[in-house]
């Protein structure tokens, strides 16, 4: 199986900043936990990775969309992990953006997230249709992926649950992609 796994916001784009944390900087580090368990699932008998993972750069590193997009192609599932941010720092949830064929993908990922970071799910129970959302026609979820806004960077309370919950929300998304 092949699996991909970004951080949005590529390149010198920091994403949201709220509470003088960067959402390319969060997604970066949530993107490598989530990429090293992908890969730590091996064979029971021959102790050989059952999967090829794919990332937009190496550890630390986030490489810009245009190359996120190469790796989308072909995939069993792509993510793409970003945060929200609202200007009322109460807003609260998780969601996933996708095109209507991967609408059970993403409502397993969003309410997998929620249930550990004890937040709601937004949208038809977590899913939002791309052809339904502010944000337009994303290029990644064009090219078959998955966006997910895994919490709300602008909700102080949220932040702080998601940095002290932050492996068993990688340990999550994975468990929802195997499924």
């Amino acid at each position: 199986m092949k699996y991909v796994v970004t951080a949005g916001h590529g390149g010198g784009d920091p994403g949201a900043v709220a509470q003088g944390v960067r959402e390319a900087d969060l997604m970066v580090e949530l993107r490598d936990i989530v990429a090293s368990k992908l890969r730590d699932v091996v064979d029971p008998t021959t102790k050989a990775p059952l999967h090829t993972v794919l990332t937009d750069g190496g550890w630390r590193q986030n490489l810009p969309l245009a190359y996120a997009l190469t790796l989308v192609p072909g995939s069993t599932c792509a993510v793409e992990l970003h945060t929200n941010a609202f200007t009322n720092p109460a807003a609260r949830g998780v969601e996933c953006v996708s095109l209507p064929r991967d609408r059970l993908m993403a409502q397993r990922i969003a309410q997998a997230i929620a249930r550990v970071l004890e937040t709601p799910v937004r949208g038809d129970k977590g899913w939002i249709d791309q052809s339904k959302t502010a944000r337009g026609r994303l290029g990644f979820v064009r090219a078959g992926g998955i966006v997910v806004e895994t919490f709300f960077i602008s909700n102080p309370e949220e932040l702080a649950k998601y940095q002290a919950r932050k492996w068993p929300v990688a340990s999550a998304i994975v468990e929802a992609m195997l499924a």
